[in-house]
């Protein structure tokens, strides 16, 4: 089993399902496992500031997808949300990207794993140490980025 880490954000429609939609699609998957979840943080745009904020949140799976075949399911969720790729780092209904996959390192013209800027957003890393803290050692600076909702995991987010 690969263990993965998923980051999840909308700003688009009703925030809060969108992201239970997404969650619910990849649990759903029979070579899926989403093993847990951070707390909801919202958190202002980045690169295109002028569009509403952003909820975000980072999903820990395990999975036995090789890693473009996972990203091809985090791309059948952003479709079937009706994610639209109109403006770089513009609006979205979803958005999902793969942040780590194992201890691999891995750069192809259609992922590149670890997610080459995750650590400098704030947002990524707050709910990613919070799901695995042993992933960094240096706490990010939190400016921007506000605590929204805690769940009891991955049931209780679902609910």
């Amino acid at each position: 089993m690969n263990e993965s880490y998923l980051s999840l954000g909308s700003n688009v429609g009703d925030r809060l399902d969108m992201l239970k939609q997404a969650v619910r699609m990849l649990a759903e998957h029979p070579s899926i496992d989403v093993a847990a979840i951070s707390s909801l943080y919202e958190t202002e745009p980045v690169g295109f500031t002028e569009q509403e904020p952003f909820l975000n949140m980072v999903v820990h799976v395990r999975t036995d997808l090789p890693a473009l075949e996972l990203l091809d399911v985090c791309q059948e969720v952003e479709q079937k949300l009706q994610r639209k790729r109109i403006v770089r780092w513009g609006p979205r209904t979803i958005d999902l990207d793969i942040l780590l996959y194992s201890q691999d390192n891995m750069e192809s013209e259609r992922l590149i794993v670890p997610h080459p800027r995750m650590h400098e957003r704030a947002f990524v890393l707050i709910p990613l140490l919070e799901v695995n803290p042993s992933l960094a050692t240096t706490p990010p600076n939190p400016a921007g980025v506000q605590l929204w909702k805690t769940y009891g995991g991955v049931d209780a987010f679902l609910r």
